[in-house]
């Protein structure tokens, strides 16, 4: 067991997590707490300029938490992995930050996820965007291989943080940047480990 959790936990969290998100997949619409799609990208101020570059259907995959680029984090030909990538957005708007000389790769657990960002990729002109299935604490990358890492509302969905906070590290170039948005808990983490796992993908 480590941070409270056994392996059957772990198993617990991952299902509940997909199975959430199978049906983001299909539409995020009234399934969180907070505006999504275009009300979500206008209310997190979001570069209007590259909104409209981007296709409808891309814009109403957006499920995140807050604007990982009002940091200006990301310049042309950067390497950037978006971590918990969801239907592509972010990863889609890197993508056109970094321009053709750079390179985009979004990780999500998700299969349906990944499948609608892959369609949505399949959308835009922008060769420099892939997808992959993984874990953030088991990234398949080498070691100092992105100038930037963004997440957006995934982290607080990891059981291992800190494991997935030195896997970041690792693949960060030196003096790299880190970007994330999320959750946090405001009141005392509930002692109930039972509990914490049940509302997971609440």
């Amino acid at each position: 067991m480590k941070y409270g959790f056994t392996a059957e936990d772990r198993k617990k969290i991952e299902e509940g997590v997909r199975e959430k998100y199978s049906k983001v997949a299909v539409n995020p619409d009234g399934l969180f707490s907070y505006p999504t799609g275009r009300e979500g990208l206008a209310a997190l101020k979001y570069d209007p300029d590259i909104l409209g570059s981007l296709p409808e259907a891309v814009l109403d995959s957006f499920c995140g938490v807050g604007n990982p680029f009002s940091t200006g984090a990301i310049t042309p030909g950067e390497s950037v992995l978006d971590i918990g990538c969801g239907g592509g957005t972010d990863a889609l708007v890197a993508a056109i930050m970094t321009g053709p000389t750079g390179r985009v790769v979004g990780i999500d657990l998700s299969s349906e996820m990944l499948g609608r960002a892959w369609e949505n990729l399949s959308r835009t002109d922008l060769k420099n965007v892939s997808f992959q299935e993984c874990s953030a604490e088991d990234l398949p990358f080498r070691d100092a291989d992105f100038d930037v890492v963004i997440s957006s509302g995934a982290f607080n969905l990891i059981p291992d943080k800190p494991k997935a906070l030195k896997e970041v590290l690792r693949v960060l170039k030196p003096g790299g940047h880190l970007v994330v948005a999320d959750q946090v808990l405001t009141g005392p983490l509930s002692e109930d480990v039972k509990a914490r796992i049940d509302n997971w993908s609440g």
